[in-house]
């Protein structure tokens, strides 16, 4: 793993294919070690990080792939469970996917011999996000183009179906407040779901589309951030249900926003691929400027460590690093 200053990214992985999402396990796996899965055309892998950030005895980083997945068919999007767990014996790896065949997959691995994977049907469409429930792990929610919101069991059972007006592009679910679901849509429309009453509860107007990208702010529930045409845009929902702050960014469309999971002012917003590079930008409300510009080759994918001021996009054959300032 070699710093890679051309690119001025700090660190890359090198992979052996196109890698159209990363994400970073949210949750503590009980190991010191940062876990990492990606997903190409036909498999998804997982690996563990460690970073001289967070360990003065890595030089630079260190990163080892632990299982690959088969998985057939192209990757579009992965969710950690937080029943992921390094330190229980046998170890215990849980992720979800959603594909291009519009199906979710839910696999189980203990990163031996058991390694189980169950399909979930339902959805009509591209399914563009999904999250598992943060506490226990239980449910999995999904949001498509095909103008749902769904929640599943771990058996692939529906549980709950939200009508929403417009493709459904991202879901977030708080472990804060663990009965709501933010679903954001394409038209512009932020709403939070109450999953007991299965009711909308509050919603938020970006004003202007297409909305590709919302996020709830971890470290401040009160805080969400998305990006819709060219800008980003940030609400403290206490305050109003049109955006405080919002800023121009991408000169040839946002596509993913990201909230840092250490540090509630810092984000981090990507352009659309291009035909050659991507940008990434990571920003910080207390600054004018972005406070880091990088670009990736055709890049895809953004996710934050869970512990340190570092994101990640997927590229080309690589996956690419940046650590930024808090």
């Amino acid at each position: 793993m070699k710093q890679d200053s051309t690119r001025n990214t700090s660190y890359t992985v090198d992979c052996e294919d196109y890698v159209h999402v990363v994400k970073f396990n949210p949750f503590d796996s009980g190991d010191s070690c940062s876990l990492i899965a990606y997903g190409g055309n036909n498999y998804v892998v997982v690996g563990s990080c460690r970073f001289q950030e967070e360990d003065a005895e890595v030089e630079g980083m260190q990163y080892k792939t632990l299982r690959t997945f088969h998985h057939g068919i192209r990757v579009d999007a992965i969710a950690w469970s937080p029943e992921t767990r390094l330190d229980a014996i046998p170890p215990q790896i849980r992720f979800c996917t959603a594909a291009s065949d519009r199906k979710l997959r839910l696999f189980t691995s203990d990163l031996q011999d058991k390694n189980e994977f169950k399909t979930f049907d339902g959805h009509s469409d591209y399914i563009n996000d999904l999250v598992f429930a943060p506490n226990e792990g239980q449910e999995i929610a999904s949001v498509s183009d095909d103008h749902t919101c769904r929640v599943w069991d771990l058996e692939g059972n529906e549980k709950a179906h939200f009508v929403l007006r417009s493709p459904g592009m991202s879901v977030c679910w708080h472990p804060e407040e663990a009965f709501k679901l933010m679903v954001a849509e394409k038209n512009g429309t932020i709403r939070f779901y109450d999953l007991i009453t299965q009711q909308a509860i509050l919603s938020l107007e970006c004003e202007q589309t297409p909305l590709m990208s919302a996020d709830w702010c971890l470290k401040n529930t009160l805080k969400i951030g998305a990006v819709a045409g060219s800008d980003w845009l940030i609400w403290d929902i206490t305050r109003s249900s049109y955006p405080q702050d919002k800023r121009p960014v991408h000169v040839d469309r946002a596509r993913l926003f990201r909230w840092s999971r250490v540090n509630e002012n810092l984000f981090a917003t990507t352009g659309y691929p291009g035909k050659t590079t991507t940008q990434l930008l990571v920003h910080h409300l207390g600054h004018p400027q972005p406070i880091l510009t990088g670009t990736a080759a055709v890049g895809s994918g953004l996710t934050w460590h869970r512990t340190l001021p570092l994101c990640a996009v997927g590229g080309d054959h690589k996956i690419f690093f940046w650590v930024t300032e808090m």
